[in-house]
């Protein structure tokens, strides 16, 4: 705790806690799934995108989030090992609901509205999020980080590039975009978890495996988007949301948060079995890549 108060940095093969590890593996665990998840909103509009264009830079996008998933999950694998746990098991633990991922990623996207939303509001969370972990005490966690948050900035773009292109259109497309907004923004007050947080989320701020509290990042996203939403001549679907300049905070409606939580907790979602099913059978639809791949390297092939 010393050298963490001090702004030290715990590497790997650094002597730890067993639950400081396992804290750090929690978080990441739940990222790197949430990563891999998270694509599969977006992957539903690659080949219904509405031009070339568009589709390359989807698919270009939801690309970067599997190579997240799995840079994160490697990070985790490197503190999981002396438990006896292995990537691949990482991997699975999300057909057994043995991890929880990002509610938002449960959720559905039902127009190409959703696909601009997706990029500009969810990525725009993951990176307030993400930048206030580049200061985490686990030292590979923060170096992973810099490579993530820069290429989230790309997608945050990808997706504003999709929303102005829409509230700029005709009447149906601002109409479209509003409805996305709508869909999506309790979703995003949800996002950031609790304001009262969990046991295991206080130790991850008093071990400063974390830095910020769920309403701080809450915050920091309503200061950032709500602006940008309303310039775009949209409208925020929550009566209640208004700037107290007392406080210096943003009141907002709070969202369903049994109902989020038990969805999460329970895969209960919308879209939750659909993809589970999906990460499924690409997982297990592909092992024999991945077995090859192990048996070339045991026994390399001669010329």
């Amino acid at each position: 705790m010393e050298r963490i108060h001090r702004g030290d940095k715990i590497e790997a093969t650094d002597w730890m806690p067993d639950e400081y590890r396992k804290l750090v593996i929690k978080q990441i665990h739940m990222h790197g799934i949430s990563e891999v998840m998270g694509a599969y909103p977006e992957k539903e509009w690659v080949p219904k995108a509405p031009n070339l264009r568009r589709k390359l830079g989807l698919i270009a996008k939801v690309q970067d989030e599997i190579g997240h998933g799995q840079l994160l999950l490697r990070v985790a694998e490197d503190l999981a090992r002396p438990f006896g746990k292995m990537r691949e098991e990482m991997i699975t633990d999300v057909f057994t609901g043995k991890v929880k991922f990002h509610n938002v990623f449960h959720m559905e996207a039902p127009t190409w509205a959703d696909a601009g939303i997706i990029g500009f509001l969810v990525d725009g969370g993951a990176i307030i999020t993400q930048a206030s972990l580049l200061d985490s005490s686990y030292a590979p966690y923060a170096r992973v980080l810099q490579r993530i948050c820069a290429e989230e900035s790309f997608h945050m773009q990808h997706g504003e590039s999709i929303v102005l292109a829409l509230a700029e259109g005709t009447p149906l497309q601002r109409e479209m975009l509003q409805e996305a907004i709508n869909r999506w923004w309790p979703s995003m007050m949800f996002f950031f978890g609790p304001t009262e947080m969990s046991g295991a989320a206080t130790r991850m701020m008093e071990y400063r495996i974390r830095t910020k509290t769920n309403e701080e990042l809450r915050q920091k996203f309503i200061a950032r988007y709500v602006p940008r939403v309303w310039a775009l001549g949209m409208t925020i679907p929550d009566d209640k949301l208004e700037y107290d300049e007392t406080t210096k905070m943003w009141t907002y409606t709070d969202p369903d948060w049994e109902w989020f939580g038990y969805m999460v907790k329970h895969n209960a979602g919308p879209k939750s079995q659909e993809r589970i099913r999906l990460r499924r059978d690409a997982h297990e639809g592909q092992a024999w890549v991945r077995e090859a791949m192990v048996r070339t390297r045991e026994t390399p092939l001669t010329v």
